[in-house]
């Protein structure tokens, strides 16, 4: 189970942020990094990842830095108790993989097991971390979105209130939905088409 929590800003706001973060002295700064993640559907209709009783991500993402790259494959769901409380409960599995093998899985996925390349999307994420939480600062190519997440087995409301306070947040500020969602939003509010790929190289896409 993961336990978290969301914000949006504009993309002005992003040395703000980072600054703020830098004077909490419970955390370390473990660095930036660079991310693209791909989403892919089942191939049965009766097992649709995207429908309201599922309500689900398959996703497989590449993280490179200056000194290495890791590959993750996971899958996160929202529960149907998922918004009824201040945080975030989402279902999470993840399970690595070798960077080196990403270009043959992805082959895999999309020529053998033929699931449904859904969208995708690239960020630079900012991380924050200790024992006890990992706050991350996304970089969108729309908007900034502060994540924070509790690391810790119990107490995670606990947790997360108190990196809140630390940071002067408001839960009823909170954004509930996904990055899809946002930007999905965003694209109808300026009556912009909703592209499948949203990269930074795509100046065609709305901001916060």
């Amino acid at each position: 189970m993961e336990y978290e929590i969301r914000f949006y800003y504009n993309k002005k706001e992003l040395n703000n942020i980072i600054n703020k973060l830098n004077t909490i002295k419970e955390l370390t700064y473990s660095g930036r990094f660079y991310e693209k993640t791909i989403q892919y559907n089942s191939t049965d209709k009766n097992n649709d990842f995207y429908s309201k009783e599922i309500d689900g991500r398959f996703r497989i993402r590449i993280t490179k830095s200056n000194n290495n790259s890791k590959c993750m494959l996971s899958w996160k769901r929202r529960l149907k108790d998922t918004t009824k409380g201040k945080i975030n409960k989402e279902e999470e599995k993840e399970v690595r993989i070798n960077p080196e093998d990403y270009d043959n899985f992805i082959y895999i996925i999309e020529n053998i097991l033929k699931m449904n390349r859904v969208e995708s999307y690239e960020r630079y994420r900012n991380n924050f971390i200790n024992e006890e939480v990992e706050i991350s600062v996304d970089e969108y190519p729309f908007g900034i979105a502060l994540e924070i997440e509790s690391k810790t087995n119990s107490n995670q409301e606990e947790i997360l209130d108190k990196y809140m306070n630390l940071l002067d947040l408001k839960y009823e500020d909170s954004y509930r939905l996904s990055w899809d969602d946002k930007y999905s939003e965003l694209c109808k509010k300026n009556n912009i088409e909703i592209k499948k790929d949203v990269l930074f190289e795509d100046k065609t896409i709305p901001e916060l």
